[in-house]
């Protein structure tokens, strides 16, 4: 079988070029032929929040992966929907996320059209995080352009209802599978060495592009509590604002916490990852919105209890006091949890139960997920 995956991959960075190159590789170790589309151009520049788009890292090894697409340039989208029509994929498979890309891969999706070619998305997101004027209008053009959507939560599947209310596509549900390819798990000691931090205390770990709707305002907040601070217990915020950083940082002030926080606020390259995770002892991920997170299967590969707040998907893949704890968006909430998991010494426990869950997502899962669609004729 011959695969396009359309969306995000190097040379630039993040968790969406990461799962198009770990889908592309789990279809190539089932023997199928696997090309990625990506950008020539993604965003431009005064749209990115972050300081750089590209990665750091070198090419990957063993995949395709051809620069043509043009997010903003119309008639880029015909040239690239043409040359993957004539590449005569048998699926094409593209990474939806935000509505901003819509109208660039709904109409390569729809120039792309051919007998033959199953066209798939698989959705992050219809409804954004942070909303803008026309999200809907574009979600629904995207919709339109494909033959079938796999969503990895099941608010995201309910969502779809929305923009395909009588069910003309096909729809199947796959959880977020792992991210096992950011190293090997390494000793809690060594992870702190490499990281140039005291092994004392215990860590907690915010991980990932800080954003409001993430949540590390009421995380913060938590960490001020008297019980927290007693425990000697320290916060490690390791990712790159994509916002203004002041109001963390008077808010750091102002609680008093600025000694038990350590700020590691530079996008964290691939092979750093475990350093982090390996050093925590439970991730948090406070979140105010969600739909699923890229960061739980992180911490499900290095195998740390997880915090998640009562959102989106985050509960269907973190079960209460199996594998973590399911608080309320709130800094108390989060701030007795805390306090609980240390106090009782959840650690063993729920690592365990980490574990045992993992198994659940493997990357097979997700494509036998594409291939169980049923297509309408």
């Amino acid at each position: 079988m011959k695969v396009i995956i359309l969306g995000t991959a190097w040379p630039y960075r993040g968790g969406l070029a990461a799962f198009n190159e770990r889908l592309a590789r789990e279809y190539q170790s089932q023997g199928h032929e696997v090309e990625v589309v990506t950008f020539m151009l993604q965003y431009p520049s005064f749209l990115f929040p972050g300081k750089t788009q590209y990665s750091d890292e070198p090419a990957p090894e063993g995949l395709t992966i051809s620069r043509r697409l043009n997010a903003i340039n119309p008639f880029n989208w015909l040239k690239v929907g043409r040359y993957i029509k004539k590449q005569r994929p048998d699926l094409l498979i593209t990474k939806f996320w935000l509505p901003f890309m819509a109208p660039a891969l709904g109409t390569v999706n729809r120039v792309a059209k051919r007998k033959g070619t199953r066209r798939i998305s698989i959705l992050d997101n219809l409804i954004p995080h942070e909303k803008r004027f026309g999200d809907k209008l574009f979600a629904r053009y995207f919709v339109g352009s494909v033959d079938g959507m796999v969503a990895m939560s099941r608010s995201v599947l309910a969502d779809a209802d929305l923009f395909d209310p009588h069910g003309r596509k096909a729809r199947a549900f796959c959880p977020h599978p792992l991210y096992d390819h950011y190293g090997a798990i390494v000793g809690r000691d060594e992870a702190l060495r490499m990281l140039d931090l005291d092994s004392a205390p215990r860590y907690v770990l915010f991980f990932g592009f800080i954003r409001d709707y993430k949540g590390l305002d009421l995380l913060l907040e938590a960490m001020a509590d008297e019980r927290i601070k007693t425990l000697g217990t320290k916060l490690i915020v390791a990712g790159e604002f994509y916002g203004d950083p002041k109001p963390y940082m008077e808010l750091i002030e102002r609680l008093g916490i600025g000694d038990r926080v350590v700020l590691k606020t530079d996008f964290i390259p691939d092979h750093e990852v475990n350093r982090y995770f390996c050093a925590a002892d439970l991730v948090a991920q406070p979140y105010k919105t969600a739909t699923q997170s890229g960061v739980t299967q992180i911490a499900f590969h290095f195998e740390k209890p997880m915090l998640v707040t009562n959102v989106g998907g985050l509960p269907e893949i973190v079960p209460d006091g199996k594998v973590g704890f399911v608080v309320e968006p709130a800094a108390g909430s989060i701030a007795d949890a805390l306090v609980r998991f240390f106090e009782e010494d959840w650690a063993s426990r729920l690592t365990e139960g980490v574990r045992e869950e993992k198994r659940k997502y493997a990357w097979s899962n997700m494509t036998e997920a594409i291939g169980s669609l049923k297509f309408k004729v």
